[in-house]
């Protein structure tokens, strides 16, 4: 027999409240003193109450949905990215919306629309394409990763650190010189960090370096082409020397190992390669990459507390919102593996 369905009236008259004080407890349950709080849920589980979120949503108008969008799912930080914060539904509770961007300023005002019809609770932000100053404009909780953040909250790895562990280890390795490849950016996207720390450490230790600063694409077929003539580049300039190849990120030095093996039938003597993010590919990669691993799921974690105070924050009678942006940066961890002495 299918079983009766609990409403708030069952509970108004198991607990003696009224219909608006049990609406009170789902909708707004800071308006409620702790000791009625905890009758009205011990309540719940006397009665086997389950919730109709669809109702709740139309009383309430919250809806419990998080917004994502992400740059692409090409590069394997960024799907790694997403699936750690996908899992921290198990601790907040949040739904997640999700668009991919593909760096089209027009697609993601568009894509933000979207969500905001759907009356998200708050946004996370992984993509560069619009400022943190028209992000704010939104009026909903933000939470950036890995992107500029003047105007909105941010969780950062420390890319600074991540240069000089990179550039310490290579330096370690052995090489002759040291080349870090990267796009060029200005000092306020996190990442510029990288740059700046792998160049300090060459010049505090007198080592030979270059920077090569161009855009490596979105794309496999774009990253191969632009990874092919980096081989070239390196092997005419540098063509007995041993050089050590900090990539951008690990999909990048992975491409970059798979090339070599395809034109050498092994990772030759005169390569050292380490790349940035500790994502899947770097563990899975024929020959196991050395990596300045970002602390991935921490920093998913770290976001959504972030987001989900801001978004509490609003639920209140009298809320507080934040005066500030408030950035928390987390250490790197380097990883030495295979493409490293």
């Amino acid at each position: 027999m299918k079983a009766k369905k609990v409403t708030f009236a069952d509970i108004a008259a198991y607990t003696g409240f009224s219909k608006t004080t049990i609406s009170r407890y789902f909708n707004n349950p800071d308006s409620l003193t702790l000791e009625n709080q905890q009758k009205i849920a011990d309540a719940l589980v006397a009665l086997d109450y389950k919730e109709n979120k669809v109702g709740r949503i139309l009383a309430s108008g919250q809806t419990e949905f998080v917004g994502i969008i992400i740059p692409n799912l090409y590069m394997h930080y960024y799907s790694e990215m997403l699936s750690q914060i996908l899992a921290t539904y198990e601790t907040y509770g949040y739904k997640f919306l999700v668009f991919s961007g593909n760096a089209k300023a027009d697609v993601e005002r568009r894509y933000i629309e979207e969500l905001l019809a759907y009356n998200i609770e708050g946004m996370i932000i992984l993509s560069p394409t619009i400022s943190s100053r028209e992000l704010a404009s939104y009026h909903v909780p933000v939470v950036g990763i890995e992107r500029e953040d003047e105007f909105i909250s941010s969780v950062n790895t420390d890319n600074y650190m991540g240069g000089v562990q990179a550039a310490g280890l290579l330096r370690k390795s052995g090489c002759d010189i040291l080349i870090h490849v990267n796009a060029k950016m200005p000092d306020s996207v996190p990442a510029s960090g990288r740059v700046h720390g792998f160049e300090d450490t060459c010049r505090d230790y007198h080592v030979p370096y270059e920077l090569i600063l161009t855009h490596m694409g979105n794309t496999f077929d774009e990253n191969k082409a632009k990874v092919l003539e980096l081989i070239d580049y390196m092997e005419e300039k540098y063509p007995a020397q041993k050089k050590g190849v900090f990539m951008p990120n690990d999909t990048h030095a992975n491409v970059l190992l798979n090339a070599l093996m395809q034109k050498y039938g092994k990772l030759p003597d005169t390569y050292q390669i380490i790349g940035f993010d500790n994502s899947p590919i770097s563990r899975e990669a024929v020959i196991p990459i050395s990596t300045v691993g970002q602390q991935v799921s921490v920093i998913a974690d770290q976001a959504m507390e972030l987001l989900s105070e801001q978004m509490a924050e609003r639920k209140k009678r009298r809320p507080a919102p934040q005066r500030e942006p408030v950035h928390r940066v987390i250490p790197p961890v380097l990883i030495r593996r295979d493409t490293t002495i």
